[in-house]
């Protein structure tokens, strides 16, 4: 199960809308609490892809080594990936599939037309054979209360 909460969603959903007919990617940062993970929020990052931007995204290993560092000066850790489906449902492509690892979470933002549609998460079968749809659960509010080193002083919400 993959906790998350309304801002984390429509940051989200925000960026895939500004990244439209392309595919937009970041991270998810939180906790892995063993039953489920917690996203406290989102770093966005950008598609580094160099062709075919409309399918695909990539995210640097420059990238990554940031998103790391964030998350290991803040007290948590990456859980997941998010990136967009533009016009496609939000499940994985078989491009997806070859590229994922199985301890991860993959958001995947569907966008028709400019309008953000649905929302789904999934992680890879350990034997790599095929994805398996993660509940999800988001709810009102501000940061889940155990990933609290994310706050930024004026919002209470990590700005990155």
């Amino acid at each position: 199960m993959l906790k998350l909460n309304d801002t984390a969603v429509q940051k989200m959903k925000l960026h895939a809308v500004r990244t439209y007919p392309e595919e937009c990617c970041g991270v998810l940062l939180g906790r892995d609490a063993g039953d489920f993970k917690e996203v406290c929020d989102v770093l966005e990052v950008r598609n580094q892809g160099a062709e075919n931007r409309e399918r695909r995204f990539l995210i640097s290993p420059e990238d990554y080594q940031r998103a790391e560092r964030l998350a290991r000066r803040e007290g948590v850790e990456i859980v997941g990936f998010y990136h967009s489906h533009p016009d496609h449902p939000a499940t994985p492509s078989q491009f997806d599939l070859d590229h994922a690892l199985p301890f991860w979470s993959y958001l995947i933002v569907s966008v028709e037309g400019g309008a953000p549609a649905s929302v789904a998460s999934w992680v890879l079968k350990e034997d790599r054979s095929q994805f398996d749809q993660e509940r999800t659960e988001v709810f009102e509010g501000e940061l889940v209360h155990r990933c609290t080193g994310l706050k930024d002083h004026k919002e209470g919400r990590v700005k990155i």
